[in-house]
C-alpha cells in the first residue's frame, strides 16, 4: 500500500512538472509570435509621422494566457478526459436505454424556438432595439447555416473537398442583383432561376475535375472560387466591377404586400403599424428559416435515396464504388450540382437583404469559413453543422458587444480586430478535442430493422 500512495504521489508531481515545463515553454512561444503583433503597435501622429507604440501589457495578458492555458491543459484538462473515456469505455451501456426527452424531440424544439425567436426579441429589447439580433444573429447565422448544409452535400455526403463554393454563392447573389435591376423580374421568380444557374454552373465546375480529388481538387475548386471573383472585378460593363451593383429590389410578400416605403401596398400601411425596417428584417428572418429548413429536408430525402447512398459510397472509396456498378460521373456532378442550386439560393437571399453586392463579398476566406463549419460541425451532420455554425458566427459577433474589454485592455482596444484570432483558437481547440466534429457519430441510411447511431470511433476523423 504504501509503494503504491509513493507511486501515486511520484505521479502526480513528475505530472505536475511537465505541466509547468510546457507551460513555461508555451508562454515562450506565444512571446516570440506575439511581441511584433501585439506588443508594438505603428500609428501616424498629426504630422503624417509614423510612431511605434508599446503595449507591453497587453502582450503580458496573451503570454500568461498561453502560459497558463497550457498548464491547466496538461495538469487537469487532459487527465480528466482520459479519465472520462475511461469510464465511459468501462461502462455497459443497456441496449434499450431510453433517450431523454431533449435529445429525443431536439429537432423540433430548435424549430420552434427558431420560430418564436424574432417575437422574443421585440417583446425584450423593443422594435427597434430587435433589430440587431433579428438581423445581425438571426438572419447572418441562418445564411451560413444553409450554405454550410449546401457544402455539407459536396464535401460531407460524396466527399469532394470544395474550396470554391463561394463562387455558387456570388453567382445566385449577383444574378438576382441583375435580372430584377435590367428586366423587373421579382424575388420569387428569380429564386428559383438563381438556384438554377448556379446549378449549371456547378456541373460547368464538376466535368474538369471528374478524374482529380483529394488535393488536386481541392486546388481547381480554389481557382474556380478566384476566376468567378476576378470576372465579377473586371467586366465592369455588366458587374460595375469594384463598386457593386446597388440599389437592389426588396423582396415582397409574394406580391400581395411590399416594403417599399412609396408603394400602395406597403406593409406597415396596409397592417396600420409604424413605419421601421424591422419588419423586413423579420420577414428575411422567416424566408431565410423557411429556405435552410428546406435544404435539410431535400439533403435528408437525398440521402436516404439512391443517389444519396451513391454519394456515401463514393465518399469512402471511389474504386469500390466503380465496382459496384455506380456511375461516378453523374454521382459527382449531380453531388457538385445540387450543392451549388443551395449556394444559389442563398446568394439571392444574400442580395435581397443587403440590396448591395459587390466582389468584395465573395472572396475565399467566404469558402473557409464555410468549409469550416461543415468540418467543426461534423461532415454528414445537420444538427451539428447548425451547432458550428451558431457558435462561430454568433461568437464572432457576440465580439461586437464586450465593450467592456476595453476597460481590461485599455481604452484603445477594439475586440472585433481579434476576432479571427479567437476564431482559429477555438477551431484549433476544438479540432484537439473533439477530432471528428461536434456530431462524431451518425445515423446509417441503410439498417437492418433499427435504426442506430454509428460511433465517431468506426468513421475516419473529419467524415462525422
Amino acid at each position: 500500500m504504501a509503494n503504491i500512495t509513493i507511486n501515486t504521489e511520484s505521479a502526480g508531481g513528475s505530472l505536475t512538472a511537465r505541466a509547468l515545463r510546457e507551460g513555461f515553454y508555451a508562454g515562450i512561444v506565444s512571446l516570440g509570435l506575439f511581441v511584433l503583433f501585439v506588443g508594438l503597435e505603428t500609428t501616424q501622429n498629426i504630422r503624417n509621422e509614423l510612431v511605434l507604440r508599446q503595449r507591453w501589457g497587453l502582450l503580458l495578458v496573451f503570454v500568461l494566457v498561453a502560459a497558463v492555458g497550457r498548464f491547466l491543459t496538461v495538469a487537469y484538462i487532459r487527465p480528466w478526459m482520459a479519465a472520462r473515456k475511461a469510464a465511459a469505455a468501462a461502462k455497459v451501456r443497456d441496449a434499450a436505454e431510453p433517450e431523454s426527452f431533449f435529445k429525443r424531440n431536439f429537432t423540433a424544439i430548435a424549430i420552434v424556438a427558431l420560430i418564436f425567436y424574432p417575437v422574443v426579441m421585440v417583446l425584450l429589447f423593443g422594435v427597434q432595439g430587435s433589430l440587431k439580433w433579428v438581423d445581425n444573429f438571426g438572419i447572418q447565422i441562418l445564411i451560413y447555416v444553409m450554405l454550410a448544409w449546401g457544402l455539407n452535400i459536396v464535401v460531407g455526403l460524396a466527399g469532394l473537398l470544395d474550396l470554391g463554393y463561394v463562387a455558387f454563392y456570388a453567382v445566385g447573389a449577383y444574378s438576382y442583383a441583375l435580372l430584377s435591376q435590367h428586366f423587373g423580374f421579382s424575388f420569387w421568380v428569380l429564386l428559383p432561376l438563381a438556384g438554377i444557374l448556379a446549378a449549371f454552373w456547378g456541373v460547368i465546375l464538376g466535368f474538369p475535375v471528374l478524374r482529380l480529388k483529394g488535393d488536386y481538387l481541392a486546388i481547381v475548386t480554389l481557382a474556380f472560387g478566384e476566376i468567378i471573383r476576378l470576372v465579377l472585378i473586371n467586366w465592369t460593363e455588366v458587374t460595375r466591377g469594384t463598386f457593386g451593383i446597388s440599389s437592389i429590389p426588396k423582396a415582397s410578400v409574394f406580391g400581395i404586400w411590399s416594403f417599399d416605403v412609396g408603394a400602395a401596398n406597403n406593409f406597415t400601411k396596409a397592417f396600420g403599424l409604424p413605419m421601421s425596417s424591422v419588419y423586413y428584417k423579420i420577414f428575411l428572418f422567416y424566408l431565410i428559416l423557411a429556405l435552410a429548413l428546406l435544404t435539410a429536408y431535400v439533403t435528408i430525402r437525398l440521402r436516404r435515396m439512391p443517389i444519396g447512398r451513391a454519394w456515401e459510397a463514393l465518399r469512402e472509396d471511389e474504386i469500390a464504388c466503380r465496382s459496384l456498378g455506380i456511375n461516378t460521373v453523374t454521382t459527382k456532378l449531380t453531388a457538385f450540382s445540387i450543392g451549388a442550386m443551395f449556394g444559389g439560393f442563398a446568394g439571392s437571399f444574400f442580395a435581397v437583404r443587403q440590396g448591395f453586392v459587390s466582389p468584395e463579398s465573395f472572396v475565399f476566406l467566404e469558402s473557409a469559413i464555410i468549409l469550416a463549419i461543415v468540418v467543426l460541425g461534423g461532415m454528414g451532420s445537420l444538427v451539428g453543422i447548425a451547432v458550428a455554425a451558431a457558435v462561430m458566427i454568433g461568437g464572432t459577433e457576440l465580439l461586437r458587444e464586450m465593450q467592456f474589454l476595453k476597460q481590461i485592455f485599455g481604452p484603445d482596444f477594439t475586440p472585433e480586430l481579434y476576432r479571427m484570432l479567437i476564431f482559429g483558437l477555438a477551431m484549433v481547440t476544438v479540432m484537439v478535442w473533439k477530432p471528428r466534429g461536434f456530431v462524431g457519430s451518425r445515423e446509417p441510411t441503410a439498417f437492418l430493422k433499427e435504426r442506430k447511431a454509428v460511433s465517431g470511433s468506426f468513421t475516419k476523423e473529419g467524415h462525422g
